[in-house]
């Protein structure tokens, strides 16, 4: 997971490995989220494997525990998910935790859809740390209330559908400024920094507060 290997590496405990989504090229991958190398893993002889329940798969978690491997899952869904699991891995790690979250903004009066894939479009539901952190930004964010916590949006319903910005992440779809021109198609297109949208742990205080500096000056006129 970046969001843990990235808060590791803050904490100045280096893992014996990580993800290859990491984007930690000095550190040796083991594969992905949902395709791990079990076999490197368990080759490492780590003394803690630190997993995702949104992101992981539940075989793997039971994989890696009948293969005696310590293994501690933690579970972010929300800013206020990320304190509590915080403390829990630092705890487990000997390491201090302190970190005030950025306060709660006002409400912008803004709906926003967030485009996470196209072809076909998917969007993140109220049930994502995203879409979390966007509410603290005073972000509606649209069709987050579907049951699905990434829902699939048809091209219907976005033409039928009241958008005031769309609010284009840099990741898992690498949108950029290539894109700009398509997505204000549907609506005024804002880019934003998917790492400090969707990564948590030691960033999430500082990703606050620049997401909303960005979108102040994006959306809010400066």
């Amino acid at each position: 997971m970046p969001s843990v290997t990235e808060t590791l590496l803050s904490w100045g405990i280096e893992p014996v490995a990580c993800t290859r989504f990491c984007e930690q090229p000095n550190i040796n991958n083991v594969g992905g989220p949902k395709d791990p190398d079990l076999d490197a893993i368990e080759g490492l002889n780590p003394d803690l494997v630190v997993v995702d329940c949104e992101e992981n798969r539940l075989e793997d978690y039971q994989s890696l525990i009948g293969r005696g491997v310590d293994v501690e899952a933690l579970h972010v869904v929300c800013i206020g998910d990320v304190d509590p699991e915080m403390r829990r891995l630092a705890t487990r790690l000997g390491v201090d935790w302190s970190q005030a979250l950025s306060p709660q903004r006002a409400r912008r009066d803004v709906k926003a859809f967030v485009p996470i894939w196209r072809r076909p479009w998917m969007t993140i539901g109220a049930d994502t740390y995203g879409a979390s952190l966007l509410s603290h930004l005073g972000i509606d964010v649209l069709f987050s209330d579907m049951d699905d916590p990434y829902p699939t949006i048809g091209e219907q319903q976005l033409a039928d559908t009241e958008i005031d910005v769309v609010l284009a992440p840099t990741e898992p779809y690498p949108f950029s400024e290539r894109h700009i021109g398509m997505l204000k198609s549907i609506a005024p297109a804002v880019l934003v920094d998917g790492q400090d949208l969707f990564w948590w742990g030691t960033r999430t205080s500082a990703a606050i507060d620049r997401l909303d500096q960005h979108l102040t000056a994006a959306i809010d006129g400066g």
